[in-house]
């Protein structure tokens, strides 16, 4: 993601709660550009400890899990488990918002 200045962050800033509420609102597409990099900074970076849903009943049911942090890397389900994938999505996008901006999203 690019700051005003045109640079590259790593980090996103915990005030933009309007960008999740975009993603909340239509977590499978047609974002905005500034969304789409967010969500593109918040899929970068190390496979290691993400979070991430894992599928348990394909089309029915995804379970909340985190990469193990040392090879080799595998899946630790962690739960909670999820029959509403657009609930799923919100519930990891929260996860990587905390982590990359320090700040709890308190949207619910």
């Amino acid at each position: 993601m690019r700051g005003p200045d045109g640079r590259l962050v790593s980090r996103i800033d915990p005030r933009r709660v309007d960008l999740a509420r975009e993603f909340r609102a239509k977590p499978f597409g047609g974002h905005s550009v500034e969304l789409q990099q967010i969500l593109h900074l918040m899929r970068a970076g190390p496979i290691a400890g993400r979070h991430f849903l894992y599928i348990t009943r394909p089309h029915r049911e995804w379970t909340l899990a985190r990469m193990s942090d040392t090879p080799p890397l595998r899946p630790i389900l962690t739960g909670p488990v999820f029959d509403d994938l657009a609930a799923a999505e919100w519930h990891v996008f929260k996860l990587r918002w905390h982590e990359l901006s320090g700040a709890a999203l308190d949207l619910d």
